[in-house]
């Protein structure tokens, strides 16, 4: 059975632009957050942590190139959502934190986040 799948980014990153600092992306921060608070409902779908530098191979295989910006939310085959920000080859993309954590609660019954 096929599952929703999470990119991530692997915190603790550097970015050459910056050098000597290390970094992590915060909105990958919440649904780690999210995830970690959550670990019965977290088990319900495939998370892959990927490296910060682009290309991004993993997610392009995934996703295609255009779609590298994460997180990133790829629906199971033949699902779709409300929240959905793009397609990848028949599949349903989630891009956007809040859509993602949306997400989330209607196909996985994590909790909405408090207004």
């Amino acid at each position: 059975m096929a599952r929703d799948t999470l990119y991530l980014l692997e915190p603790g990153f550097t970015d050459p632009a910056f050098p000597g600092q290390t970094f992590y992306c915060w909105h990958c921060a919440l649904m780690e957050g999210v995830l970690a608070s959550f670990p019965d409902l977290a088990a319900r779908l495939d998370v892959v942590r990927v490296d910060w530098p682009r290309p991004r191979a993993t997610v392009i295989a995934a996703a295609g190139e255009a779609n590298q910006s994460l997180p990133l939310l790829i629906l199971a085959d033949g699902a779709s959502s409300p929240h959905e920000t793009g397609r990848h080859e028949g599949r349903a993309l989630i891009a956007d934190k809040d859509a993602i954590l949306a997400a989330l609660g209607e196909r996985h019954g994590f909790p909405d986040p408090h207004p």
